[in-house]
């Protein structure tokens, strides 16, 4: 997988805690990685990665991202070939009630890794992950390419437009020439799969509902978002890192990563699909419409990612039935406690890739 790219290299992977990095950090175990892990806290309760026990099988530190003198010292010190920073507030809602939290979290913990990779000496190829919610969304039907307006009407899409800023006037000011360090920036939204805990998340407030046999409360049914599963955006993340590292030619882009137009559902169909997925006795009970929109939210945001096809090779790999399939059989098995939820992760990740070697995707292939 990737070409073996990632095995035996030290990969420092912030916000791990979260829900796709301890996705991303199970990934790059399988693929024989040394992880290590920079996150503040574990951000829920359950949390997936308590769930998988991660700590036991990587270095953690417990750091604050806003911290310039910790993450520079982490960086010195841990040495990492390859840089994956998802360390971010990441819940639309929460950006409303702590707006300074989130701006100075997405902002400077951003800048304080360009900071910190300003000074680094070593070959590193690292991937900022910001968000699809960094474009100026006007709400057109098509998909918005990589060199569209970023911005932000609310507080949380403008803290990523700006960090798309910082990430720009960083890299032409500080990382061209000879500098050894590499950066391309990864943008993906709507993601779903299993031990995804957050609150104002659409499946994780399911799954909390739904296990304690209650219906759960919805804001928009009709709303269509281009779902995808969790481990769609994380093999754009791990072959763009892959490319930059040996081709200095993708140095400073930014890639779309998202799935293909079909895969547009509404809310109502998704959780009417997860319910029967999930072993609902009676999904169309499953749900409760309310009136209660506390915030504003997009009715419509696409992604182009036919640059990611064209550069890197990279397209979506997974039906709409087999991601629901994925997220369905996670949060069943972990609440009929019938697995070892690590090795049942991993098994997921495997089924992921045997899709992807059936269906040709090259970082699967022996040389991708």
């Amino acid at each position: 997988m990737f070409g073996d790219i990632y095995h035996g290299k030290k990969v420092l992977v912030t916000g791990n805690t979260g829900f796709k990095g301890s996705w991303l950090t199970v990934w790059l175990l399988k693929l024989g990685a040394e992880v290590i892990g920079l996150s503040k806290d574990i951000p829920t309760k359950p949390a997936m990665f308590n769930v998988l026990n991660l700590s036991g099988n990587i270095k953690y530190i417990n750091a604050d991202i806003r911290d310039l003198a910790s993450v520079k010292k982490i960086i010195d010190e841990e040495s990492p070939d390859f840089i994956f920073h998802l360390a971010a507030q990441a819940i639309v809602s929460t950006a409303y009630t702590d707006p300074l939290d989130t701006m100075s979290t997405n902002i400077m913990g951003t800048i304080n890794i360009l900071e910190a990779l300003r000074f680094y000496t070593k070959r590193c190829a690292a991937i900022l992950i910001t968000s699809d919610k960094c474009y100026d969304n006007v709400e057109w039907v098509w998909g918005y390419r990589e060199t569209d307006k970023v911005g932000g009407k609310d507080i949380y899409s403008g803290s990523k437009g700006a960090a798309e800023l910082v990430i720009k006037s960083y890299v032409a000011s500080f990382f061209q020439n000879e500098h050894p360090v590499r950066i391309a920036v990864g943008r993906a939204g709507n993601v779903i799969g299993g031990g995804d805990w957050a609150s104002d998340r659409i499946v994780a407030d399911c799954m909390r509902a739904w296990s304690d046999n209650k219906t759960v409360n919805i804001r928009s049914p009709m709303a269509t978002r281009p779902w995808q599963h969790v481990l769609e955006p994380l093999s754009g993340y791990l072959l763009l890192g892959k490319a930059i590292y040996e081709d200095g030619t993708l140095h400073s882009e930014a890639f779309n990563f998202g799935p293909r137009a079909e895969q547009n559902h509404t809310v109502i169909q998704l959780l009417s699909d997860l319910g029967k997925s999930f072993g609902h006795g009676n999904h169309e009970e499953s749900y409760n419409i309310t009136d209660d929109i506390p915030f504003d939210e997009a009715g419509l945001l696409k992604l182009n990612c036919d640059k990611a096809l064209f550069y890197i090779n990279w397209e979506p790999n997974l039906k709409y039935e087999e991601m629901i399939l994925l997220v369905g059989d996670w949060y069943r098995s972990f609440f009929s406690n019938s697995s070892d939820m690590l090795d049942f992760t991993k098994q997921q990740v495997e089924s992921y890739e045997d899709i992807a070697i059936e269906r040709n995707r090259i970082w699967a292939g022996i040389h991708g």
